[in-house]
């Protein structure tokens, strides 16, 4: 449903024409830069945002839903799903939060004219600082370890089960909160590429998910921040 959203999302955006017409997001009219924001405007960029974040999480995040959910059936508790639909909420409030920031630092680089009314990066210096911060962020000890905690959701319902329905949403927290310190720089990445650019939105949800699941995850990672680097210095030279 989200992916849904996120494709009639894009092909409802109209794009900004020569003669500086506004283009709609969500059903919101937003105007061309340099402009404040309504609270309509702030509202439905805040909600792609936030439903972006479903679409491309809860995949990469589907391992440790479904073991939370096979351990309350087999504890045998009552309405056992309340307590998966807690902690998938849990995990998507922590998603919910970082779309927030997401929302405002589009706002300020919209004002600032580093992005584009379209969403896309208007700077080369802009777009090479991003690429190369992820990239950096890629090799440092912080990504690995959120990565590590990611990969393990056995070793993370041993470490932090919770019973009930308030304990299962305190664990998706928990967890979604080292999913947004693995992945948040990854998401920025979405102001290089575009924010509706749903090719780039979908290469960044697979990555995600290959960097939770691949057997050799930190030969990934570290040879994504490699390239990320490399992209960097070849956005800046081209």
């Amino acid at each position: 449903m989200a992916w849904a959203y996120l494709f009639l999302l894009a092909s409802g955006m109209e794009p900004m024409g020569t003669g500086g017409a506004a283009r709609t997001v969500g059903g919101a009219v937003l105007e061309p830069a340099l402009r404040t924001w309504t609270a309509t405007e702030f509202a439905a960029m805040f909600v792609m945002w936030a439903i972006m974040m479903v679409a491309m999480m809860v995949p990469s995040a589907a391992p440790m839903i479904l073991l939370h959910a096979r351990v309350q059936r087999q504890a045998d508790v009552d309405w056992p799903g309340w307590s998966t639909w807690a902690f998938t909420g849990g995990y998507l409030t922590a998603w919910t939060g970082f779309s927030l920031v997401a929302t405002l630092l589009q706002f300020l680089l919209e004002r600032a004219a580093l992005l584009s009314p379209m969403m896309v990066a208007t700077s080369r210096w802009f777009g090479a600082g991003v690429l190369l911060a992820a990239g950096l962020y890629q090799l440092t000890p912080l990504k690995q370890a959120c990565l590590q905690h990611c990969r393990s959701p056995l070793a993370f319902v041993t470490a932090h089960w919770r019973p009930g329905v308030r304990g299962a949403f305190a664990m998706g927290l928990h967890h979604g909160s080292y999913c947004v310190g693995c992945c948040w720089f990854l998401m920025a990445l979405l102001f290089v590429g575009g924010i509706m650019n749903l090719l780039w939105i979908a290469f960044i949800a697979g990555f995600v998910l290959l960097e939770k699941l691949a057997p050799a995850a930190r030969l990934v990672v570290r040879t994504s921040g490699v390239l990320l680097i490399g992209a960097a210095v070849v956005t800046l030279l081209v």
